[in-house]
């Protein structure tokens, strides 16, 4: 057997999100979120759910920090839910819904596990949605409202801030392709949508620093090599053009370049809601970049015919996960040394890792789930390998601590590593659980 060894200190964590694992949609005066009006929309959801119980976090949190500590978990990458505080999305704010995230900490802090929040993960209070949602500047607006009052409520005990999660899914997944909440399928849309998030992330970063001068902060993106299917000239320009959609798109603002102007030139949209004082508040400095990995993407150009362009030399590889997503764990080598050398942030943390399989309970009452076993694996040598070309990777947080409500699937993908029995909401560690306890422990990975 080989170990791979991690940096001292290294962050060991888990993560989920509000809306997936929480419940309590209508308790303490939460108010509606996008989601929760999406998915109470015929047709959207593959079997029909919603997360108005989804894993009732909401009363049963105690029991799952209670089982982090029991795992050696010692950070928890959560979601706060805006409508819950502010249920108008700015104005009122919701005292239960502030005191339940001021119990959860302190909670998670007398079990020794550091929180690490989130302050946006796809949640958007329906009231601003009404109002014209992230494509109206007004929302930018009210969600750096928002993180001044979870900062000033919390910012005495949490240390680690992430305004928002994977802006391209709020984005173009919501606005572009309808898949997500809202629902919408226009362009200019996505592009304003994007812009007021980033916006309302510049917006944010003082606001919260303001309030707790010693915090880390920083954002999370998901993020993917976008690989030529050959060295065609096609080929190769339909990656470029990939890439700058997928990544460059977010990460060039941030680091003070603009976007992308072979990406502005492509879409032939009006820009005029992207003015050069929003470009340097979105450039706001920050302490880390949360990179969520779960695949590659192989490109293949439609600008020309496939009779006429060269034959493929990059193919999937035979394993995917139920997702449908390719099982490629040199990509979160390829991506953690690109983002380092490209744009030189001061620290990266993998925020999201994971994978979806069919996991039963076995006669034995067990969970046997070898294949996600051998995914972390495989995708944590990576990570480790990255850290010893000089990446700053400073932790990880696997997805997700347990089976939840994965958004327009429903309850029929299960990432955890923490099985959910959605009929009695049972919790039962998979043998995943058990093997990453042990990687936590030692601080490295045995092959």
């Amino acid at each position: 057997m080989t170990s791979v060894n991690f940096p001292e200190g290294f962050v060991w964590g888990v993560a989920t999100s509000a809306y997936q694992i929480e419940g309590g949609s209508k308790e303490g005066g939460k108010g509606e979120s996008i989601w929760d009006r999406f998915t109470h929309t015929r047709g959207t959801i593959s079997d029909g759910s919603t997360g108005d119980a989804a894993c009732d976090h909401y009363h049963r949190w105690p029991e799952d920090v209670t089982l982090m500590k029991e795992l050696g978990i010692g950070a928890y990458r959560l979601s706060l839910s805006w409508a819950r505080l502010l249920p108008d999305g700015w104005g009122r704010t919701a005292p239960a819904g502030i005191d339940f995230y001021s119990r959860l900490v302190d909670g998670l802090l007398r079990a020794g596990i550091e929180p690490y929040v989130t302050l946006y993960h796809w949640d958007l209070p329906q009231a601003l949605q009404d109002k014209g949602g992230w494509p109206a500047r007004d929302t930018a607006k009210a969600f750096m409202e928002y993180a001044d009052l979870a900062s000033r409520h919390l910012g005495d005990r949490v240390k680690h801030w992430m305004t928002l999660n994977e802006p391209y899914v709020s984005a173009l997944a919501g606005h572009l392709e309808g898949r997500h909440a809202p629902g919408h399928t226009d362009i200019d849309e996505a592009l304003a949508a994007a812009h007021h998030l980033l916006l309302g992330h510049g917006l944010a970063v003082p606001a919260i620093r303001d309030n707790c001068s010693d915090a880390q902060l920083g954002i999370v993106l998901n993020l993917g090599p976008q690989m030529a299917a050959s060295p065609s000239e096609a080929d190769q320009a339909a990656a470029r053009m990939a890439d700058g959609i997928h990544n460059r798109w977010f990460l060039d603002p941030l680091a003070s370049r603009g976007y992308p102007e072979d990406i502005v030139h492509h879409n032939g949209r009006p820009m005029g809601f992207a003015s050069s004082s929003d470009m340097k508040t979105i450039a706001a400095p920050l302490d880390f970049l949360g990179v969520n990995y779960y695949s590659r993407r192989i490109v293949r150009s439609e600008e020309v015919d496939e009779a006429d362009n060269e034959t493929p030399t990059v193919l999937q590889g035979p394993e995917a996960t139920e997702m449908g997503w390719e099982v490629y764990p040199e990509g979160l080598f390829d991506i953690l040394t690109r983002v380092h050398t490209d744009y030189d942030f001061p620290a990266l943390y993998v925020t999201e890792n994971g994978a979806a399989y069919e996991d039963e309970i076995s006669p034995d009452g067990e969970i046997h789930d070898p294949k996600r076993v051998d995914f972390l694996r495989s995708h944590l040598t990576q990570a480790a390998l990255a850290t010893q070309t000089g990446v700053p990777l400073k932790g990880y947080f696997a997805w997700s601590f347990m089976d939840n409500f994965e958004w327009a699937h429903g309850y029929t993908k299960r990432f955890g590593l923490v099985y959910v029995d959605y009929e009695t909401l049972e919790r039962i560690p998979k043998a995943s659980a058990a093997w990453y306890s042990r990687v936590i422990g030692t601080n490295s990975v045995i092959d």
